[in-house]
């Protein structure tokens, strides 16, 4: 028989008992001395750090990525040169509900990789869409609160979601996705993943270049219907963790193959529309897809808490020979995703394993909340210095850039000849859904729509679905007025936004 190890305090030192408290006799109070009682308490009271404000359910997996072509000619970073395979985290989820919520409601799935590479954290954010709601970071608080729920009922509310949605007229293309087929993904091995932004890729010649990432998964796409969901929302709120749990456990591994999109540097500047609008999709006919290689999951964590709930994914986790663009979107992640994760997890939150890189880090940070490593006591603390302390180094760390010579203003991105907020809306509704999709489509708008109380906000959920495509509004308008309603409502919102 094995022998068991002494449990111990959490400073190493031997317990008596992990069933009885110490008391003044076996039926008196409680002792507030008893070190361990008290311990053992406080830390259950503090088992789980605050949840995500967004994407606060999910799971995820380790794995590695595997650069199975050439795309050299289009950056320098070591994680995407020919041949090299790279450790893995990703992370899957959902956007709108909270930690308990059901896999399977509707909902934008986040997508997010973490590349463990020998240069540094690479981390691709992004979700099973291409696209998302707003252009612009200032407006994400705003979102969100509209989709979560009202301070005083505590309750989701369709009035504020599709208010907001409609006096945001930019939110049309990503809501088609998510009221499609595509917002009930049959599993998180059975669904594309994004980058959604726009990216920067240098070469080791300093050329510059705008990429998007596509992962394509290798089982292909599937999704359910929403009587499905709903089924087994009831059934089994976890479904989408324990599918991808148990697969990997029985050496189903999901994998998908890494695709990117680039486009010369210079064609960005009279491209026909605005190609770092994060609404928008490039069509594949102008830049169409590149495989890099093939990224697959093949290890579930060990432990979930410490490896998937602590870890933590940013879009300023960037590694030479890629850089952030002008995406008004991308630059706000860079900046919030970081911040959140300080509050959520702790200051010092990339000391963690599961966020540790596996290169070298060298700096002059110090202290802080849960500091583990710290440097040598002789070491400088301060830049520059004349004692052997790291110095910056502009062309190691490959930065890229864009030529900008305005003013500062808080204005739209300048408009281009096939700028629209319902263009390419319409493109998927009418061109990518065929007519059972469309039937689905209808359907699940008429169910979102009839939620709506106010007679305003419906009106203008009519007229923004009819700017997506004009029968698609009408059809909608059937279905939602009651038999004798009139529909001239509806012409005192036309122009509501433009």
């Amino acid at each position: 028989m094995t022998e068991r190890p002494a449990t111990t305090t959490q400073t190493g030192t031997p317990v008596a008992s992990d069933a009885h408290s110490l008391t003044t006799g076996q039926d008196g109070v409680t002792a507030l001395h008893d070190r361990y009682l008290v311990e053992k308490l406080a830390q259950f009271n503090r088992e789980r750090v605050p949840e995500r404000v967004v994407h606060a359910k999910g799971g995820g997996a380790f794995g590695t990525f595997e650069v199975t072509e050439d795309v050299s000619r289009y950056t320098r970073a070591a994680v995407f040169q020919p041949g090299a395979t790279t450790e893995t985290l990703q992370r899957f989820s959902s956007v709108a509900g909270e930690m308990g919520s059901p896999d399977t409601w509707r909902d934008v799935r986040g997508f997010s990789v973490k590349f463990y590479t020998s240069e540094g954290n690479y981390d691709i954010v992004g979700n099973n869409t291409p696209v998302f709601f707003i252009r612009d970071g200032i407006k994400f608080p705003d979102f969100i609160h509209s989709q979560k729920r009202l301070p005083g009922s505590g309750l989701r509310d369709a009035d504020m979601q599709w208010d907001f949605w409609t006096l945001s007229p930019e939110s049309a293309h990503q809501v088609t996705y998510l009221m499609g087929d595509r917002g009930l993904p049959t599993s998180w091995r059975e669904m594309p993943g994004y980058g959604s932004h726009t990216y920067q890729w240098i070469n080791a010649e300093g050329e510059r270049f705008w990429v998007k990432y596509h992962f394509k998964s290798l089982r292909g796409n599937s999704e359910m219907t929403g009587s499905a969901a709903e089924a087994i929302a009831g059934a089994d709120a976890d479904h989408y963790r324990r599918d991808l749990y148990e697969a990997i456990a029985e050496g189903d591994f999901p994998a998908w193959d890494l695709y990117v999109q680039v486009m010369p540097y210079e064609d960005a500047k009279t491209y026909r529309f605005n190609p770092f609008d994060l609404t928008k999709v490039w069509p594949h006919a102008d830049y169409p897809l590149i495989k890099v290689g093939t990224h697959t999951l093949n290890r579930n964590p060990e432990n979930f808490f410490a490896e998937i709930e602590q870890a933590a994914f940013s879009p300023a986790n960037l590694v030479p020979g890629i850089d952030a663009s002008p995406d008004k979107m991308l630059m706000a992640r860079i900046f919030s995703y970081p911040d959140a994760q300080r509050y959520r997890v702790g200051t010092n939150y990339n000391q963690l394993p599961v966020n540790a890189p596996k290169a070298a880090v060298h700096n002059y940070s110090q202290d802080g909340s849960q500091r583990h490593h710290f440097n040598p006591s002789t070491a400088p603390v301060y830049a520059p210095n004349s004692f052997g302390g790291p110095a910056a180094d502009p062309a190691l760390a490959g930065e890229g850039g864009w030529e900008t010579d305005g003013e500062l203003v808080r204005a739209a991105a300048t408009l281009r000849s096939d700028d629209s907020d319902f263009g390419q809306a319409g493109t998927l509704y009418r061109d990518v859904y065929d007519d059972a999709a469309k039937a689905r489509f209808l359907e699940t708008v008429t169910g979102a729509v009839g939620g709506v109380t106010s007679l305003e906000i419906r009106e203008r959920a009519i007229w923004y679905w009819t700017q997506v495509d004009a029968d698609l509004g009408a059809r909608l308008r059937a279905n939602l007025e009651a038999p004798g309603e009139s529909a001239d409502a509806a012409a005192e919102y036309v122009g509501v936004a433009d």
